[in-house]
This record gives C-alpha cells, structure tokens and sequence, in this order.
C-alpha cells in the first residue's frame, strides 16, 4: 500500500496541508526551514511521493512543470502567473512545481529529482520572435512589459527619464532594472540614472533630490514596481514636487493601493493568469513559441 499525505504529516507532526506547502514548494507561505526540513525527511524516509510525479514516474513521462520564479516572493503578478500555469495543466492533467531561490545546485536538484516535462524561468529574458512588430518582438516571460511601461511615458512627450528600484531592505529583485534600459534605447529614450529607494521617506527624499541635481533633465521615473513607485510618490512632497506636473511617475503590476494613493498611482496591468495558462500551454506542447500578444496595459491615473 503507498503511503498518504496525512502518514507523512503525522510523521513530521503538522498538517496535510503544511506536507502539500512544503513538498510543492506553495509561494507566499511561511514555515520555518528546520519544519520544512522535518516534512521532507519524513517524506523520504517513508517512501512518499506526490500523487503526479508518482504517475509519472509509472508512466515513464513526466507530468510535472517546474516554474523557477528565481527571489521571488509573492506579489499580484507572481500570484496570477501561477495560478494561470496550474489551472491550465492540472486541466491537462499535469501538475506544476514551483522553486524558488538563486542557486543553481537548488535548481538542478528539483530537475533531477522530478525529471519535468518542462522547465519555464518566470524572468523570460528580451527574446527577438518578430523585430517588426508593434512591440519589437520582445514578447517571452515578464520582461516583454518593460516597454508598455515606459511607451507610456514616451507618448506622453517625455524624453528623459530615470528609473525607481527598492533598496537592500527590499526583497523585490533587481532584474527589471536591464529590461527598462533596453526598453527605453528602442524606444528612443534616454535613460538617467536610477533613484534607489530608502527605509523611509526621507532617505528617498534625498535620493530623489541627488538624481535631480545630477539629471535635472529627467521628466519622469518609471519604477520597477508599485512598491517602489509608492514610495517616491509619498517623498515628493518632502521636496515640495508634486506628480505628474514635476515628475511623473509610473509603477508596475497594478497594485490595490496605487488607486487609493493621492495622486492615484499611473501603473502596468499585467495578464498574469493569461500569460501563465499560455506558458503551461506551450510547456505541454499544446501551443507552438510563437509571438502571444503583449497581455499587460497601462492603468491611466493621474501620477504620469
């Protein structure tokens, strides 16, 4: 008889649902690495195996997706890519595994230990599918919506523009920053600096004043997420600026609370579940690589 899901929570003293967390690697829980750890030598030392790679594993193919998600932790868009990937290949009959972290050892012992189907990077570097495009064929994974975020700032006449990152308080990865540079040299627009943001308002303040006096031709700042965004909105006033009439700025990922700031926070929507179900798709084999549409658009409000 194969061993249960509750043989294993018994054995490691949590719950089902604490097994099913920590040996699908769920996103957004919290469970400390030394239960995590116990879950996962009960689990081996009891022979279990997760209902989907066990199949595989009988069927000789794998029905397993890995998405490695890289530092990421959570977020709007993080949530609704997942949830776009899962429910599409649990309607197909596949399952999919998340990994988090930045080493490649972790990587690569996921892959050994579960032989994926396919292996998707949620980051998607710039890739050239069809140059002649409205977009410019920068089209896989998250990094194609850099260019929605900052056309939106070109059409609105600026020419000059920085970029918002959070500081080494934050856990939001940097990775967006190269995708925004590259944008803007297709689009036409230069690029000056970056405005680091602080633990609180003022230490943004003052970045955003050093930018000022470096660049002080930079119009807007397009930031690497709501976050971010946020908080250079909430330093503005700080330095007696106001947005967009001093300095637009524009966030990423559409956030609950950019509609409630004043101003109202201009931001990107990405179509996370839309783009998720669309990579699990071609993961399988269902959809060719090929040119999807763009799925994110601009949330006009009043900040750019």
């Amino acid at each position: 008889m194969s061993v249960t899901i509750k043989e294993v929570a018994r054995a490691s003293g949590v719950s089902p649902a604490t097994v099913s967390f920590v040996l699908n690697r769920t996103p957004g829980q919290v469970i400390r690495p030394e239960t995590q750890e116990r879950v996962r030598e009960a689990a081996r030392a009891l022979g279990y195996v997760p209902h989907g790679v066990a199949r595989a594993l009988r069927e000789g193919t794998s029905r397993v997706v890995l998405l490695d998600v890289g530092a990421r932790r959570g977020g709007p868009i993080l949530e609704g890519f997942i949830l776009g990937m899962s429910t599409e290949l649990a309607a197909h009959d596949h399952s999919l595994l998340v990994q988090h972290g930045t080493h490649d050892r972790a990587l690569q012992s996921a892959i050994a230990a579960v032989s994926p189907r396919a292996v998707v990077d949620i980051s998607g570097p710039f890739r050239h599918v069809n140059p002649a495009a409205p977009e410019g064929g920068w089209v896989y994974g998250l990094a194609s919506h850099a260019l929605t975020q900052l056309a939106h700032l070109r059409d609105r006449g600026h020419a000059v523009v920085a970029f918002g990152a959070p500081g080494p308080h934050s856990d939001v990865p940097h990775d967006r920053l190269p995708h925004l540079g590259q944008a803007a040299a297709r689009l036409g627009l230069t690029a000056a600096g970056v405005v680091t943001t602080g633990s609180d308002r003022d230490s943004t303040a003052r970045a955003i004043a050093e930018l000022r006096q470096r660049h002080p031709e930079v119009t807007a700042i397009a930031a690497v997420d709501d976050e971010t965004a946020l908080a250079i909105l909430s330093a503005l006033p700080t330095l007696g600026l106001a947005a967009p009439g001093d300095l637009a700025v524009i966030g990423f990922g559409d956030s609950e609370y950019g509609a409630l700031w004043a101003p109202a926070l201009t931001t990107v929507h990405v179509e996370a579940e839309r783009l998720g179900a669309h990579a699990a798709r071609v993961a399988i084999g269902l959809e060719p690589v090929a040119e999807p549409t763009t799925g994110s658009r601009v949330v006009v409000r009043e900040s750019a």
